[in-house]
């Protein structure tokens, strides 16, 4: 008795844990505007894969570890079953994407922006969900995965009351070389070539001298002088990006590779029943783990979403707002980032400047093949005027 329930607080904490840190995830890209960007439309489609992982297949799952009778019937086994394939899939297509998305902002910064365009995240996304369906539903419900090529769990060899996941040889095989090995093998060497471009743009920047940038308005005055490295701006940002989102793979496949192998194993033995195998279950539910695991990653790994996390949380509480309000007047800091803060843009008011970032990829370009002073012209009218050396 103490056991099992001490089991159905972790699989409810799990379950909780997965619904609310990806709303969490979701609704932190879309009010805050520092998110706002292409490489988190990823991580909002990662986000919302595991949200439904978590509302439609977990529960299910939780049900069979204290029921061995199925009580839904064998349309809903089957549609259940095929749900759990299709969200692995594309979470793993996801993070592939994300792995080709970080290498192109490395290797190629200067074309990245013509490159990676809404209309070819929305058609990269549309592809990986018609893809995880196609490698779920179909195979399933047309009987491909089972080795006497009926549908599982209808027909007359089906156990009634049980929900199976039957598997063949090629179904495990096809399956999971395509739609787990090699998109690891994939993003391992995507990561590999980012961490090697890494370490040669680290020894780049250390030869290369800070910048001094001073900032004038339309009228030349002089609105604020801002001594900063622009290069290793640009870069520690992009560097940040990478190591969150490497982090978020890392996970993947620590939870994930277990599962796979003894997915795979199970199925060139062609196992009957493999949810009879004590250690899948668990195998099973480390995989769900990580859909848990990830808003926390974020969180853990990158400012952006703890500030976007803490605004969510706790923006609300008055006392909560005074005491930061407090704290950036005592560090004289206005909440963002330092290290992203290039040039300083100035507003309709003359002595008034906003924070942003301009012409990055165009100055990391100058900065490191070149060490001459190179004027900068921002895209509001303003002049940025290189005075390095």
């Amino acid at each position: 008795m103490m056991s099992n329930v001490m089991l159905g607080v972790l699989l409810s904490l799990i379950i909780l844990l997965t619904v609310g840190g990806n709303v969490l995830v979701c609704l932190a890209v879309c009010t805050s505007r520092r998110l706002r960007c292409l490489t988190n439309c990823f991580i909002v489609s990662l986000a919302v894969t595991d949200l439904l992982l978590g509302l439609l297949v977990l529960p299910f799952s939780a049900l069979l570890q204290f029921n061995s009778e199925w009580p839904l019937g064998p349309v809903f086994c089957n549609f259940y079953i095929s749900m759990d394939v299709m969200l692995c899939t594309a979470s793993i297509l996801t993070l592939l994407a994300i792995s080709v998305d970080r290498y192109l902002a490395v290797t190629m910064p200067l074309r990245y922006a013509s490159l990676v365009l809404p209309w070819k995240v929305a058609v990269a996304m549309a592809c990986i969900w018609t893809v995880s369906v196609a490698v779920s539903f179909l195979p399933i419900q047309m009987g491909w995965n089972t080795v006497n090529g009926t549908v599982q769990n209808h027909g007359p060899w089906a156990q009634e009351g049980k929900c199976r996941f039957e598997l063949n040889r090629p179904y495990v095989l096809t399956d999971s070389l395509l739609t787990f090995y090699l998109p690891l093998v994939a993003m391992c060497w995507t990561y590999l070539r980012i961490l090697r471009i890494a370490r040669a743009q680290a020894k780049r920047i250390g030869s290369v001298r800070p910048t001094y940038i001073t900032t004038f308005n339309c009228r030349n005055n002089p609105c604020s002088t801002k001594v900063v490295s622009s290069v290793t701006a640009v870069a520690l940002r992009e560097h940040k990006a990478t190591v969150t989102l490497a982090a978020v793979i890392g996970a993947f496949v620590v939870c994930w590779l277990p599962y796979f192998i003894m997915f795979t194993v199970l199925g060139i033995k062609e196992h009957p029943d493999p949810s009879t195998v004590p250690e899948f279950s668990i195998v099973l539910w480390l995989g769900y783990a990580n859909s848990a695991l990830n808003p926390f990653l974020y969180g853990a790994l990158n400012r952006d979403f703890r500030s976007a996390y803490t605004h969510l949380l706790r923006c609300r509480c008055p006392s909560y707002s005074r005491w930061r309000s407090k704290q950036q007047s005592s560090t004289g800091t206005t909440g963002r980032d330092h290290l992203t803060e290039v040039t300083l843009l100035c507003g309709p008011n003359p002595v008034t400047c906003l924070a942003g970032v301009t012409d990055q990829n165009f100055m990391l370009h100058e900065m490191i093949n070149s060490t001459d002073a190179v004027p900068i012209k921002p895209a509001n009218g303003t002049v940025a005027t290189d005075v390095s050396g």
